[in-house]
């Protein structure tokens, strides 16, 4: 078998070993140098075996006398994906899997046992699988949740995990999206599709940018003329939005690499805002009339799309971010004139990083009140409404319209 049949495995494999052992994301990890169509066939297979690995693992158990070594172990975790997932067929799975075993030290021993193994689930795993629930969240994660949404929204969400996440565009004033589902909040929504390939790319018509990631814009309602701070601004998503929507945008992001890639949206789209690398915290500006933090979080709100977060990020390290949020808030409040508005906003499931985080500034702050949310008037669902006035989205809602990010944002207004 030749190397370019195996290659896409080969760097699944990879993935799997820098997220499962070395803890990396895979957006951290940096693939062997593929053919586009390899490798994203190689990122396509390792997020479906992160995707349901708790489920890949019970189907695998009873064809296995011992837990083998991560190597092997994720090669039949590979294995599985493949045969029960994708429904792929199984003779080419499992010979380039053996092959591939064959040719490393720390698996070579096992590429017998790797065979029979897939073999077995390939004829007896399905009722298994079929039966078997949803990949579990990690402890650190499903205890606030529980203690957030009950048992039946954890399980909700965990379900939610599992579906192939779809394509959501941000369209410009006026656009619309042929061929594509037009949602109720102003996004255009498509099951899948080449970005690059689809009508109105070439001219800058809209953005890559999920429904609820596109939401806490609207919340300032019309922008146009106004001076418009947006905070963690990168990839650009919401500059775009301001931008468009006439606004005098300054985009800050702390990483001068990460505004590139904001500059090239704005460039593609011929909008324009101020690009500014800098540390909120120690950065010198404004007054604006309206401010949009997108604080940087747990991103747990986004595990549809990235399943490789639950096996990388810790409770720890959400603590250390709930920290930086109430410093960045803290900040950005004395950049906002009197009488402006701030959106403070986080891809997080947590509400210790959503609605806790706004409680507990509205005691520091009495110059600030918080301007009750109606989600209706978004286009979206009345069970949106949190308790405080913000707005709470989860995975699981508008399930069969394929879902959205995690979500929560809360407006302020300045005294």
């Amino acid at each position: 078998m030749s190397d370019t049949g195996l290659a896409a495995r080969r760097a699944a494999l990879d993935h799997l070993y820098a997220v499962l052992w070395e803890k990396r994301l895979m957006s951290h990890h940096a693939a062997p140098d593929l053919p586009p169509d390899e490798a994203a066939r190689a990122l396509r297979l390792a997020l479906t075996v992160l995707r349901h690995l708790g489920r890949l693992d019970a189907v695998l158990r009873p064809y296995l006398q011992r837990r083998p070594n991560m190597a092997i172990q994720n090669i039949l975790r590979l294995g599985a994906a493949e045969l029960l997932v994708d429904g792929s067929e199984a003779h080419g799975v499992v010979s380039s899997l053996v092959e591939i075993a064959k040719r490393n030290p720390r698996t070579g021993r096992g590429a017998g046992m790797i065979n029979a193994v897939l073999r077995k689930v390939d004829t007896g795993g399905r009722d298994a699988w079929a039966a078997s629930p949803p990949q579990k969240l990690p402890v650190w994660l499903r205890k606030p949740l529980h203690k957030a949404y009950g048992t039946d929204g954890l399980a909700a969400i965990e379900a939610a995990h599992e579906r192939a996440t779809p394509l959501d565009l941000t369209p410009k004033p006026g656009v619309t999206v042929a061929g594509a589902e037009a949602l109720p909040t102003g996004s255009f929504r498509l099951s899948g599709a080449q970005v690059s390939a689809l009508p109105g790319y070439e001219a800058g018509d809209w953005w890559v940018q999920d429904a609820a990631a596109a939401l806490p814009v609207k919340l300032l309602g019309d922008v146009a003329g106004l001076r418009v701070l947006d905070l963690c601004s990168a990839p650009g998503g919401k500059t775009m939005q301001l931008a468009a929507g006439g606004a005098e945008v300054t985009a800050l992001d702390i990483s001068e690499h990460r505004l590139t890639r904001v500059a090239e949206n704005l460039a593609r789209t011929g909008l324009s805002a101020d690009l500014v690398a800098a540390d909120l915290l120690t950065w010198q500006g404004g007054p604006f009339d309206a401010i949009v933090l997108d604080a940087p979080c747990s991103a747990t709100g986004t595990i549809r799309r990235h399943p490789d977060l639950p096996f990388v990020k810790s409770a720890a390290e959400v603590e250390t971010l709930t920290r930086l949020q109430m410093q960045m808030i803290d900040t950005a409040l004395g950049l906002l004139k009197p009488g402006g508005r701030m959106v403070f906003c986080t891809c997080s499931l947590l509400p210790n990083e959503g609605e806790n985080q706004v409680k507990a500034a509205l005691k520091r702050h009495d110059d600030i009140a918080i301007t009750a949310i109606d989600p209706i008037k978004l286009g979206g669902d009345r069970h949106w409404a949190s308790a405080e006035g913000g707005l709470r989205l989860r995975p699981d809602y508008w399930a069969d319209r394929g879902g959205m990010d995690g979500f929560y944002m809360a407006l302020l207004q300045k005294a």
